[in-house]
């Protein structure tokens, strides 16, 4: 993936006045740290780095900062602030990474296919929306996919089922649950009453059982108190 150039204007003012003036202009306050160099305080133009963010890479592009100075920093957003009420950009953090360093960083992953247990009457239930990657800053995949299409009722899949690009790891166990198809608790109720009755109808002229067998033993109360 081609690398993104965004110029990054240095930011003298600080506080909530200086930074809503700043936002009023259609620029957004941040600031760029990381590699033991001294934090800098910047502002960038905010439909710039919406584009970028809403781009392929995301918000895991590579993103070549223009600081003016003849020091352009390589670099990733690392955290987004945003008003809770118009989703417009508050604040942003940039990390600055080198190109021969692996850095860690969030990535979708997406469940793809149709289980045949979900057909069956079953729940397809996602529980890691989100997946913590390992890889050199230019490797780091935009996404992650699992396929479920083989997943029939009861069946689960885990981190270690997670295939993933050469030179990317997964900072996960390799026993975490990511997706599973579920039995409906009426559809399990319905199973296990089945059960039971072709068991009670083994159990008749059992050894010491009366008539009946396990389900009047269920009846009286489930055996010892």
């Amino acid at each position: 993936m081609p690398d993104v150039t965004l110029t990054a204007e240095p930011r003298t003012e600080h506080g909530s006045g200086p930074a809503g003036r700043l936002r009023r202009t259609g620029k957004v306050p941040a600031v760029v740290y990381g590699l033991e160099a001294e934090p800098q305080s910047v502002a960038v133009v905010s439909r710039e780095l919406e584009r970028i963010l809403h781009g392929a890479g995301g918000a895991n592009t590579l993103i070549t900062l223009e600081l003016g100075t003849g020091d352009d920093a390589l670099a990733l957003v690392r955290q987004i602030q945003r008003n809770p009420t118009r989703g417009d950009l508050v604040h942003v953090d940039f990390v600055r990474v080198r190109r021969d360093v692996a850095v860690s960083a969030e990535v979708p992953l997406h469940a793809e296919g149709d289980p045949p247990g979900v057909r069956e009457g079953g729940l397809l239930e996602q529980l890691l929306f989100n997946v913590t990657v390992e890889a050199m800053p230019g490797n780091i995949p935009n996404s992650l996919t699992v396929d479920v299409s083989g997943l029939a009722l009861g069946d689960q899949l885990h981190v270690s089922d997670i295939p993933v690009p050469t030179g990317v790891t997964l900072q996960h166990e390799d026993d975490e649950l990511l997706v599973q198809v579920t039995i409906p608790r009426g559809m399990d109720e319905e199973e296990e009453g089945e059960g039971e009755e072709g068991e009670g109808e083994e159990g008749e002229g059992g050894e010491g059982a009366p008539a009946g067998g396990d389900a009047s033993a269920e009846d009286s109360g489930g055996g010892e108190g």
